[in-house]
């Protein structure tokens, strides 16, 4: 029963996250979850972006924190489709990932079932 009412807490807050955030044309409609794991060579930073092509994601670095940016588009067919459910979200996201202390020699992106995977190269 505990297991429930966290799992509806956790729901409620990403619905939340989802649909009230500040106005603005360019405000992002989503938030992908992301892990990020560090060995002692470099981070990584695993995007869930299913649907979406690496050429399509802006990264950008500033400061301690990567920024994630694009859009997910509609599937395609999607105009002659009877849809009986949608749950992956769909228009423009954006993810700030504070990055653990240290100084990135390169960057490399690629992806990996489903997920944006993002390595920083450590100094």
């Amino acid at each position: 029963m505990w297991a429930n009412a966290l799992a509806a807490l956790d729901r409620a807050e990403r619905l939340h996250r989802e649909f009230f955030r500040p106005g603005g044309t360019r405000a992002p409609e989503w938030e992908p979850p992301v892990d990020v794991l560090e060995s002692a060579d470099a981070v990584l930073i695993y995007v869930a972006l299913p649907g979406v092509a690496a050429r399509d994601v802006r990264t950008v670095i500033e400061g301690a924190t990567l920024t994630v940016s694009g859009r997910r588009s509609p599937p395609e067919g999607i105009g002659e489709a009877v849809i009986h459910r949608m749950e992956l979200p769909q228009g423009r996201f954006e993810r700030r990932i504070p990055l653990p202390p240290g100084h990135y020699a390169g960057i490399s992106v690629g992806t990996d079932r489903g997920c944006l995977v993002i390595r920083l190269q450590k100094l």
